[in-house]
């Protein structure tokens, strides 16, 4: 089974007042998503994102978002510049690979070679 991992692409320091504190210590994350199996690493391209408040510890939804905040959030998005989404296949998917291409080199030599018959 793959594991899920959200891997962080950018982060920012907002200067705008927490709906909940208003204080002004928000901090906006984007994240993109990652799945690690034994065979493969596959980046996606699932971006996802959260604001929250470092003094309250609150998230912030966009349904309590100010016009200032979506400004900021729209700004942001525009400069995050994620990993392509791509597959790259490990060493143990390889190694698997030509261990099956050596049997069935194997079982068609002796086939043909009449070692073994069907």
């Amino acid at each position: 089974m793959a594991k899920e991992k959200l891997e962080v692409i950018k982060e920012a320091e907002l200067q705008n007042n927490c709906p909940e504190c208003f204080n002004k210590e928000l901090k906006l994350t984007f994240y993109q998503k990652h799945l690690y199996g034994s065979m493969y690493h596959k980046t996606t391209g699932e971006i996802t994102n959260q604001i929250k408040c470092s003094k309250c510890g609150s998230s912030i939804y966009p349904a309590k978002w100010t016009d200032d905040i979506e400004r900021i959030f729209d700004y942001y998005q525009k400069m995050i510049s994620p990993e392509k989404a791509s597959m790259k296949f490990t060493n143990l998917f390889y190694a698997v690979l030509v261990l099956f291409i050596v049997l069935v080199g194997v079982g068609t030599y002796l086939y043909v070679s009449g070692t073994i018959q069907f």
